[in-house]
């Protein structure tokens, strides 16, 4: 991951490799279901296209899961002091993050020529559909999906093939990869009032005669 900077005069590449785990709350407060995904997440397209994955969560009232939440951050905060003990005592024996370490040391998997095609047709076809939902909306995604979202594809392909130390990141890897891809981002892209309801012809003539009778837009 590398930065360009050209200001005052200065002509750069800087290496920008660092991970960057963000949240945030809608404008409202609450995520609305009525509202677009656009109008839910309100930060410009230049900063959600740098994000390889992203995820709405939504407070959905269900009291089988508010009263396991509930009962996880009861268990949390009466066990914390013993959980600190504990943490401190089995720092060294931290497996996962030793192998994590290892992984990222001594694995530096490549595509393989069968992942590069599929990854190629998938994003094509991905760029494709939501060329088509712009069309039909008449909204641009609230997520776009740029070359920076192919990168993420293929970052996310080369993790998993690391978390198994291979040392060619095969057609399995990109399969996985464009699932969790399609299950956040684009999942994301295409949330809130559009995914839910249908715009027939006869709506959208409907929606243009109310607009035209009431002066909306002119």
């Amino acid at each position: 991951q590398t930065i360009s900077i050209a200001k005052a005069g200065i002509t750069t590449v800087l290496n920008s490799r660092t991970s960057v785990l963000a949240a945030a709350n809608p404008p409202s407060g609450r995520y609305d279901d009525l509202k677009t995904a656009q109008d839910n997440i309100d930060l410009q397209t230049t900063i959600l296209s740098r994000f390889d994955l992203i995820f709405i969560v939504k407070d959905v009232r269900l009291y089988s899961q508010d009263k396991l939440i509930a009962s996880h951050i009861i268990k949390v905060h009466a066990s914390a002091g013993a959980a600190s003990k504990e943490t401190a005592a089995s720092d060294g024996d931290n497996w996962l993050k030793r192998y994590i370490g290892y992984c990222r040391a001594s694995c530096q998997p490549k595509l393989s020529d069968s992942a590069a095609t599929m990854l190629q047709e998938n994003y094509v076809n991905i760029r494709e559909r939501m060329r088509v939902q712009a069309h039909e909306t008449g909204e641009s995604a609230a997520i776009p999906i740029t070359v920076r979202q192919l990168e993420a594809i293929i970052r996310l392909s080369e993790s998993l093939a690391k978390m198994s130390l291979s040392m060619e990141a095969t057609a399995e890897h990109v399969t996985e990869a464009i699932r969790l891809f399609k299950v956040s981002t684009m999942d994301a892209a295409k949330s809130g009032i559009n995914q839910q309801i249908n715009v027939t012809p006869d709506m959208r003539q409907a929606e243009t005669q109310i607009r035209r009778r009431m002066g909306i837009g002119s």
